[in-house]
């Protein structure tokens, strides 16, 4: 690598540092804001959720169920197994153990979570039964994975894409009264978290193994 490509690659390190860390605090932040009013929906939680109440429709539901079902437990497990298939497939083995540490690690973090803060969902949730809402665990998970292939491809239209799916499950998690809008806007924070640290360390790793290569490498006469 190039003087001006390591530069590039550096700074786009300590961006994603710098985010990762931000978003960490923010969702520390908000948990224990929730966790110290008793676990009850912020005013804002309520407006939203009425909101979505007054433009419930049949249609909105079908469309709210894709990402929910898509974007679920079942769907995300074989969509990251896909994904680190084809980065094994690509030989792209750091990127492939990027995905599959961030999304274990997601997915770590957020469940305590919801046992610890043990918030109670919507009552007239549409979609799943159990208790616990906070953090949406489907939006914390979608944005790990929209966040981590920006990072990883660097294209536009990914992180475009990325963002319309992310937006989608979070009004669609909500729409079913799945939960508050702080679990979902905690779930964000939680997915940016985990994507941009996790991706920060891989390519940290990955330039100092690079280094270490390139110098233990023989000298040609």
């Amino acid at each position: 690598m190039n003087e001006v490509g390591a530069a590039g690659a550096r700074s786009r390190r300590t961006a994603a540092l710098i985010v990762g860390i931000a978003a960490a605090a923010a969702f520390v932040g908000v948990s224990l804001v929730i966790y110290a009013d008793g676990r009850q929906p912020l005013p804002t939680d309520v407006w939203w959720h009425r909101v979505m109440i007054a433009t419930l429709s049949p249609a909105g539901v079908v469309i709210a169920w894709i990402p929910s079902i898509v974007g679920g437990t079942i769907g995300m497990i074989v969509i990251a197994l896909l994904l680190v298939v084809v980065f094994l497939w690509r030989r792209r083995r750091w990127d492939a153990a990027n995905i599959a540490i961030a999304i274990a690690l997601v997915v770590a973090i957020g469940a305590p979570m919801s046992y610890i803060v043990a918030r109670v969902r919507p009552g007239d949730s549409l979609a799943e039964s159990t208790a616990t809402s906070f953090p949406s665990g489907h939006t914390a998970v979608a944005t790990t994975v929209a966040v981590t292939l920006g990072l990883l491809l660097r294209r536009w239209y990914v992180w475009a894409l990325g963002v319309l799916w992310v937006l989608w499950m979070m009004w669609a998690r909500t729409y079913l009264h799945a939960h508050w809008l702080s679990d979902v806007i905690a779930g964000l924070l939680e997915g940016i978290a985990v994507a941009t640290l996790v991706w920060w360390a891989v390519d940290t790793v990955r330039e100092r193994r690079a280094e270490r290569s390139a110098s233990a490498a023989p000298v040609g006469p």
